[in-house]
């Protein structure tokens, strides 16, 4: 008998800054950037774009649309990438251009939608110093959302979540970063130093050391997921290097997915050997609303995956993305254009790796069987 799980998975989930200021209880508003120097002025461009915002927003309301979605999915395990520190520290990060951060006291925000793992192997959980780090990592296990990908010493940094399912079985979530996103040398990991999951530039070699973790933790039955915060911010293109890893870690690694981000916007998709590999999720919650530039990638799409997993052969039973659109710091469904432009976007990138996106009649995209 076959049993599957789905994962809920998204990229960049970033509630910092502007949003953490729109929130109920904001943290100093003093930024350290080139051009913006308060935080509010993040609400201020959002509200020229699409009208005021009625502060303050309540904690459910940033995710939308998006809980009607999660009740309706039900998903074994909600997986995100938190794209900021979530701490008080008033100690940024020195000769860091952009620090992002959120009041621990509004972390109800990742609850309100009953994350479950927070990936943190990302370029902006140090922003505020290892001071910031401690508190984000005290706030969310107080919340009782796992974390991984960084921690208090390598051995915390290179520890899985370890998600529990329904009936037996887990869902493993290794977090790691790649230089590539932005990640700092100087944040990576050590014996007695925290810090983030910072893997080699060597695909071999970072496959290597992430499935000599793996096979330390894996049991029969387990879905190993891999969420890995590399490359740029902008561009469809899929360097060599991140296909020479992903396929590494599906061969060598026993691993079951390949969960990327740190792209603003969706990638293409590839079912290698019959596993999932996402190659950039997009953000899905950012401050970006009303920013110009870069208009053409429509950084305020998103999608939500939803991935099936069988458990037995860790092979995708099935892939279903629900698009939404950010707007007034809020996930609303998108509309049927845009679902249609972004999935014609999605089949564009990822017919080259073999893999169809089409669209159902209810406006979500879905990996198409050949």
């Amino acid at each position: 008998m076959t049993t599957t799980v789905t994962l809920f998975l998204c990229g960049d989930v970033m509630t910092g800054r502007g949003i953490d200021q729109a929130l109920p209880y904001p943290c100093g508003p003093v930024l350290y950037e080139s051009w913006v120097k308060d935080a509010r002025q993040y609400i201020e461009i959002a509200e020229r774009a699409h009208g005021p915002l009625p502060l303050p927003l309540p904690f459910d309301s940033i995710w939308g649309d998006a809980l009607d979605e999660l009740e309706r999915r039900r998903p074994d395990a909600r997986i995100v990438n938190l794209e900021t520190s979530v701490t008080t520290s008033a100690t940024p990060w020195p000769m860091k251009g952009i620090h992002y951060r959120m009041n621990p006291a509004n972390v109800p925000c990742l609850t309100a939608a009953s994350i479950d793992c927070c990936v943190l192997s990302n370029n902006h959980v140090l922003d505020w110093g290892y001071e910031g780090l401690a508190e984000t990592l005290k706030t969310l296990h107080g919340a009782r959302i796992l974390t991984c990908g960084a921690g208090l010493s390598l051995a915390e940094a290179t520890r899985p979540a370890v998600l529990g399912l329904t009936g037996g079985g887990r869902v493993l979530v290794f977090g790691v970063g790649s230089e590539t996103s932005g990640v700092p040398g100087s944040w990576a990991a050590a014996r007695g130093r925290a810090g983030v999951w910072l893997l080699p530039d060597s695909p071999a070699e970072a496959a290597s050391q992430i499935g000599a973790h793996v096979r330390e933790w894996r049991r029969p039955g387990d879905v190993v997921v891999v969420s890995v915060h590399w490359g740029g911010n902008w561009g469809y293109d899929v360097p060599r290097e991140q296909t020479r890893l992903a396929h590494a870690l599906l061969d060598e690694a026993s691993v079951d997915v390949v969960h990327g981000h740190s792209s603003h916007h969706p990638k293409g998709i590839e079912v290698y050997r019959g596993k999932l590999v996402l190659y950039g999720c997009g953000d899905l919650l950012t401050d970006y609303e009303g920013i110009e530039g870069y208009e053409e990638f429509r950084g305020d799409l998103s999608l939500m995956y939803f991935a099936e997993i069988d458990t037995a052969a860790g092979d995708l039973a099935g892939l279903t993305m629900t698009p939404t659109r950010l707007e007034r710091f809020r996930l609303n469904h998108a509309s049927r254009r845009e679902a249609r432009w972004l999935s014609e976007v999605l089949d564009r990138e990822s017919r080259p790796r073999g893999a169809r996106i089409g669209l159902s009649p209810e406006g979500r995209l879905h990996l198409v069987r050949g």
